[in-house]
C-alpha cells in the first residue's frame, strides 16, 4: 500500500473550500481516516448494543376522529392496556365433540409466562360460531405488547397447536402472532449486496476496485443502524425505520461511491495528475448536492404533520447524510491506500477492452438527437400509462387477511372469517358520549344498517360516561366496502342520529384509522409537494443557471413516481403475478415520492452536471449532450443496475410494505435511469438547445452561486 502526496497548491490559487479540507485531510492522513471510521462503527455498535433500541410506532393522528377514539378510552379508562392473543380452533365434527380436548389445550396455555387468563369459548358470550364448529378464546396477557418477548408469543403458538390433529385445527391470531411469525431479515440485504458486487466486478474488472464502493455503503449503514438505535430514546422512531433505512442506504451508498469512483478512474485513464482531486471535485459536489436534495425531499416529510412518518424521515435522512460523509472521506483514504494497486488493475482492464463504451453512448445520443420528437412522445406516454393506475390507488393498513397463506395468523383470520362473517376481523368501534338512551339508540341504528352483520350491545367505560358498541361489517376490513361503510356512517347516519339524541358519535377502529390516514395525507399532499418540488428546483436553477432545467426536472420526476405507484397498485392492489391483492400501506406512497423524488435528482445532477462543463467548454449543446450522455452513460446504467437489484431484493422480504418499498423504488430507477435520463432528457435537451441554459439577469443576479464543476 502507498500514500500517495497531495499536490501542492499554487500561490495564485483559490483557497481550499469545505470539501477540499475535508478530503484532503482524508487522502494526507489515510490510515488514520479508515482507522477512526473503524473506531466510530465498532464504538456506536458497542454502545447501541449495552444501551437497546425504544422504537415506538407513533400512530396518532391529529384532529382525526379515530384518534378522538384513542384519546376517549385513555381518558376514561386510565390503567394500561395489557395484550392478547386468539386461539383460533375448529372442528370438522363440530367442537362439543372435542370439549375435552379444547380444556386441555387451554389449561396448558395458562400455565404458560406471561399469561393472564384464557376465556373458555364454551362460556364467553359470542365465542363459538352458530354451526358450533368455530370458536376463538382470547389469551390476555399480564405485559403491554412492546414488553412481551417473542419468544414467548411462540411458546404459546407452538403448545396450543401440540393439541391439532386431522379434523380439528388450531391456530394463533393477532398482532404479536403475526410479528412472532415474521422471519428476522438479513436474507434481502444479503442478497442486495451480492448481486450488487458482481454488477460491479463486471464494470471495473477487478475485485479490489469492486469491493470500495460497498465497503463505503456498509461503513455508512452500519454506523447508522447503530446511532438509529440511540436516537430512538431521543425521539420517537418506528420499528420498521430500520429495514427502510437499510434499504435506502444501501442503494445510494453503493451508488454515491460509485459516481465519484467512476469519475477518479474516468480521470486516471486521462492521465490527469490529481485524480482523486478531480473525481472530488467535480462528481463529489454533485453527490453531495445530489445528498442534500434526497434530504430536502425526506425532510419534506415533516409538512404532513404525521408522527409515524416523522421519525422515519428523520432515521433515513441520518443515513444519507452519513452516506455523503463516506463518499467523501472513508472512499478518498481507501483510494489513497491501495491507489497503485487500484492504478494497475483499472489500466489492466481498460487495455482488455476492445471498444471505449462511450462510443456506444455518442451513437444513442447522435439517433436521439436526430428525430427527438419520436422518442419524446412515446417515452412519455409509456410513463403516463403506467401512471394511470395510480389514480384508483386504494390505501389501507396490513392486516392478517394480506399475510402469507401458510403462517398461522393467517390461517386464523380465514377461520374467524369462515365462521363469524367477513367483518369479524375488522370491527368498527363505535363510541357513544351521552346517556344510556343514546347508547341503546345507537345499537339499534347500526343494527339496521345493510352494510353491518352484526352488533355488541353497549358497553360502559367505568366510570359510566361513554359507551362503545362493536359493530361487524359484511365485508372484510379491507374491502373497499367497509371504507364506504364507515364514510356513510360519519356523513350521513350518525350526524342525524346526534341531532336526535344530542349526544356525540365518534367511529373508529383499524379501518376507520386507515381511512383517517389516507385523508390527513392528502389534504397535506400538496403543501408536501410544494415544499419538495420547490425547494430542489430552485437548488437546481442555482447550480445550472437555468430555469427550463429545473422545470423538465421536476415534471420528469414526478412523471416517473407516478409510474412507479402505478405499478405498485398493479402489483398489490391488483394481485398481478400471484401477488396477495389489498390496499397499498397508507404511508408507503409519500415515502416513496420522498425517496424516489431525491434519488432521481442525483442522476439529474450527475448527467446534466456533465452536458453543463461540456457546454461551458464548448458552448456547442448538441455536442455537449452527446459528451454527457457518453461520460456519464455507462455508470449511471450500472449505478442503476446495483440499485434496482439491492431494491429488488426486498421482494424477497416476509414484509409486505418492505416488498412494496423495494419494488415501488426499483421500478422507478429503472425507468429513471434507463428511459428518462438516457432517452428523454437527451430528446428534450435537444429540442431546447441553448434555450435550455436560459435564466434571466434579475434571477442570475439574485440566486447564489453553486458550483458542481472545477472553474
Amino acid at each position: 500500500m502507498t500514500v500517495e502526496t497531495p499536490v501542492r497548491r499554487s500561490p495564485g490559487a483559490k483557497p481550499p473550500g469545505p470539501l477540499h479540507r475535508v478530503s484532503g485531510w482524508a487522502m494526507r492522513h489515510a490510515g488514520l481516516a479508515v482507522l477512526l471510521w473503524v473506531v466510530v462503527l465498532a464504538a456506536v455498535t458497542a454502545t447501541a448494543t449495552v444501551v437497546g433500541a425504544n422504537y415506538k410506532n407513533d400512530n396518532s393522528l391529529p384532529c382525526t376522529d379515530s384518534q378522538r377514539v384513542t384519546d376517549i378510552f385513555q381518558a376514561h379508562q386510565p390503567k394500561g392496556d395489557t395484550a392478547s392473543v386468539q386461539i383460533v380452533v375448529q372442528a370438522d365434527g363440530g367442537l362439543d365433540a372435542d370439549k375435552s380436548r379444547m380444556a386441555s389445550m387451554l389449561a396448558v396455555v395458562r400455565t404458560l409466562p406471561h399469561v393472564a387468563s384464557v376465556a373458555d369459548p364454551f362460556t364467553a358470550p359470542g365465542s363459538m360460531s352458530t354451526d358450533r364448529r368455530t370458536a376463538y378464546s382470547t389469551v390476555s396477557l399480564d405485559v403491554a405488547a412492546t414488553d412481551m418477548p417473542v419468544e414467548d408469543v411462540r411458546t404459546i403458538i407452538h403448545r396450543a397447536q401440540d393439541f391439532a390433529r386431522p379434523g380439528f385445527q388450531v391456530e394463533v391470531g393477532g398482532d404479536l402472532a403475526r410479528n412472532a411469525a415474521d422471519s428476522s431479515g438479513g436474507a434481502s440485504e444479503g442478497a442486495g449486496i451480492l448481486a450488487a458486487l458482481v454488477i460491479l466486478v463486471f464494470l471495473f474488472g477487478s475485485l479490489l476496485a469492486a469491493t470500495l464502493p460497498l465497503l463505503t455503503a456498509v461503513f455508512a449503514v452500519g454506523s447508522t443502524v447503530a446511532l438509529l438505535m440511540l436516537a430512538s430514546h431521543l425521539f420517537p422512531v418506528p420499528e420498521y425505520t430500520t429495514p427502510v433505512m437499510m434499504l435506502v442506504g444501501l442503494g445510494v451508498g453503493i451508488d454515491y461511491a460509485l459516481l465519484i469512483f467512476s469519475r477518479y478512474r474516468h480521470e486516471l485513464l486521462k492521465g490527469t495528475a490529481d485524480p482523486k482531486m478531480v473525481a472530488l471535485d467535480t462528481a463529489g459536489r454533485s453527490v453531495l448536492f445530489a445528498g442534500c436534495t434526497v434530504v430536502i425531499a425526506l425532510l419534506g416529510l415533516l409538512a404532513l404533520g404525521l408522527g409515524s412518518l416523522q421519525g422515519v424521515a428523520l432515521g433515513v435522512t441520518l443515513t444519507v447524510l452519513m452516506t455523503m460523509l463516506a463518499a467523501v472521506t472513508l472512499l478518498p483514504a481507501l483510494l489513497t491506500l491501495f491507489g497503485k494497486r487500484i492504478e494497475r488493475s483499472v489500466r489492466k482492464h481498460a487495455a482488455k477492452q476492445r471498444r471505449t463504451p462511450a462510443d456506444g453512448w455518442r451513437k444513442l445520443a447522435g439517433l436521439v438527437q436526430r428525430g427527438p420528437w419520436v422518442p419524446l412522445l412515446l417515452g412519455t406516454v409509456a410513463l403516463v400509462a403506467l401512471s394511470l393506475p395510480a389514480l384508483n390507488m386504494r390505501l389501507g393498513f396490513a392486516d392478517a387477511g394480506t399475510d402469507d397463506p401458510a403462517k398461522t395468523s393467517r390461517k386464523a383470520y380465514d377461520l374467524l372469517a369462515d365462521g363469524f362473517g367477513s367483518g369479524f376481523n375488522g370491527p368498527l368501534v363505535v363510541v357513544s358520549e351521552g346517556d344510556k338512551t343514546a347508547a341503546q339508540v345507537l345499537g339499534q341504528t347500526l343494527a339496521a344498517d345493510p352494510g353491518i352483520a352484526a352488533v355488541t350491545p353497549p358497553q360502559l367505560t367505568p366510570d359510566g360516561k361513554v359507551a362503545t358498541v362493536l359493530a361487524f361489517p359484511k365485508s372484510a376490513p379491507q374491502d373497499a366496502a367497509t371504507s364506504d361503510l364507515v364514510q356513510r356512517l360519519r356523513d350521513d347516519t350518525l350526524p342525524k342520529l346526534e341531532s336526535q339524541t344530542r349526544a356525540t358519535y365518534l367511529v373508529g377502529g383499524a379501518t376507520a384509522a386507515a381511512d383517517d390516514f389516507a385523508s390527513a395525507v392528502s389534504k397535506r399532499l400538496p403543501i408536501f409537494v410544494l415544499v419538495v418540488v420547490g425547494l430542489s428546483a430552485l437548488l437546481l436553477t442555482a447550480v445550472f443557471r437555468s430555469v427550463l432545467i429545473p422545470l423538465k426536472a421536476a415534471v420528469l420526476n414526478l412523471l416517473s413516481i407516478g409510474a412507479s405507484l402505478g405499478v405498485i397498485t398493479l402489483v398489490f392492489q391488483q394481485g398481478w403475478f400471484g401477488a396477495q391483492a389489498g390496499p397499498i400501506e397508507a404511508f408507503v406512497p409519500v415515502m416513496i415520492f420522498a425517496i424516489v423524488f431525491g434519488l432521481s435528482m442525483d442522476y439529474e445532477v450527475f448527467l446534466v452536471s456533465r452536458i453543463h462543463e461540456e457546454w461551458r467548454r464548448t458552448q456547442d449543446a448538441r455536442a455537449a449532450v452527446r459528451e454527457g450522455l457518453a461520460t456519464t452513460g455507462s455508470v449511471i446504467t450500472a449505478a442503476a443496475a446495483i440499485m434496482i437489484v439491492v431494491f429488488a431484493a426486498f421482494l424477497l422480504s416476509p414484509d409486505r410494505m418492505l416488498k412494496q418499498f423495494g419494488l415501488g423504488l426499483a421500478t422507478a430507477v429503472l425507468l429513471d435511469a434507463l428511459l428518462i435520463r438516457c432517452i428523454i432528457v437527451p430528446a428534450v435537451l435537444r429540442l431546447m438547445g441553448n434555450r435550455a441554459w436560459w435564466l434571466p439577469r434579475w434571477l442570475d443576479r439574485a440566486l447564489p452561486r453553486i458550483a458542481l464543476e472545477k472553474d
